[in-house]
């Protein structure tokens, strides 16, 4: 290996990459993406509209008004229009849900006899309206129960709940979505930096100077690797850093196992990028590939929006072929739940992951040519 020309090629990157500003998009386009969605994406609801129409207008039923508007995830309206007015306005957007206490509301509860109350939710959007309606329930059987254990009634044939939330006890949106959201970051950043790398070398003429060098395939390809690799090393611990102090997700796991597969990730993006800039002959080629090929599976697969487990037969399938599954696995892993090297399926993943790096990096080597085409 001819160390003295991969220092070379190396220096030369680095003074390019100084020259040119893309050294900049090395460090803000991560924490941009990072700051951005953990901010910007929401899975829980808070102030659904709600209007509530009271037919019984009880002690009971004004309890159960009370519970919906002395919480954060409601602002409710008590109101006496009618069932088809308070229906309009969802049509209309102007309320997210309809509540409707029957008029024998507080005397079937006290009886023990069987009371409906009408629930109408805006599922224009299915998961807004099913966290919704999920909400209202629970409100309702909340009050329910308080009434029955204060009034002494019988709650035979009923099953009592004592729920405990493991690894994200408060429910926290951030604790969910600012892992995953690194896994998206290590993957799109370095492979549209490195995709840019060969391309436009072909389109400059410059990638001659390779063609009669003798420096070897591999040795060229490395040399174009490292740079961006020392570069992107960084934002591991400035990543690390914005999640666990700016969005304060815990950390609970083994910092090593999070070094080390973060470092063999950025590698797969890496190796990635290069072998797209090998077959592109043209830079925003290469981008808009690079782009379509990281950003939607990293959405879809990061686990972000949904789990994998929840996921169909096909869509498993598609999961199980992207690097990011098994890298979104390992740092949820290390922020939440922290099993660490104790987990064979994380050495399992681990080694998945070193296999996707040597078969990118070897299909780049075999793929590039060292001649004029």
């Amino acid at each position: 290996m001819k160390l003295n020309v991969i220092k070379a090629y190396m220096k030369k990157e680095f003074k390019e990459l100084y020259r040119t500003k893309l050294i900049i998009m090395v460090y803000l386009m991560p924490s941009m993406i990072l700051i951005l969605f953990g901010f910007g994406i929401r899975m829980d609801v808070s102030h659904a509209r709600v209007q509530i129409i009271d037919n019984d207008k009880s002690k009971i039923s004004q309890m159960l008004s009370s519970k919906f508007e002395h919480t954060k995830y409601f602002n409710a309206t008590i109101s006496n229009i009618s069932e088809n007015s308070a229906l309009k306005k969802i049509k209309q957007a102007k309320t997210d849900a309809v509540i409707i206490i029957p008029s024998s509301f507080e005397k079937n509860l006290l009886k023990g006899a069987k009371s409906e109350i009408g629930v109408f939710v805006d599922a224009a959007f299915p998961t807004r309206g099913t966290t919704i309606e999920t909400y209202i329930q629970g409100t309702i059987l909340s009050l329910v129960q308080e009434i029955s254990k204060e009034k002494g009634l019988s709650q035979k044939g009923t099953i009592l709940i004592n729920n405990r939330n493991l690894f994200n006890q408060a429910m926290r949106d951030e604790d969910a979505i600012v892992p995953g959201l690194i896994g998206l970051v290590l993957l799109v950043a370095p492979a549209i930096l490195t995709a840019l790398l060969i391309v436009k070398e072909k389109e400059k003429g410059t990638i001659f100077n390779f063609y009669a060098s003798s420096i070897s395939k591999g040795e060229f390809l490395l040399a174009k690797l490292l740079p961006v690799f020392i570069l992107h090393s960084l934002n591991i611990f400035i990543l690390f850093l914005w999640a666990v102090y700016l969005f304060d997700v815990p950390f609970r796991g083994s910092f090593f196992l999070y070094w080390i597969a973060s470092e063999l990730y950025i590698l797969i993006s890496l190796s990635f990028g290069l072998l797209v800039s090998v077959i592109a002959k043209k830079q925003i080629v290469a981008v808009v590939l690079t782009i379509m090929v990281t950003i939607i599976p990293g959405f879809l697969y990061s686990g972000i929006i949904m789990p994998i487990s929840s996921m169909d037969g096909a869509s498993q399938i598609e999961a199980h072929m992207f690097s990011v599954m098994y890298y979104n696995h390992i740092i949820y892993d290390t922020f939440l739940i922290g099993q660490g090297f104790s987990s064979t399926k994380i050495l399992f993943y681990l080694a998945i992951l070193l296999f996707y790096f040597f078969t990118l990096f070897t299909a780049g080597k075999f793929l590039l040519k060292k001649e004029m085409r």
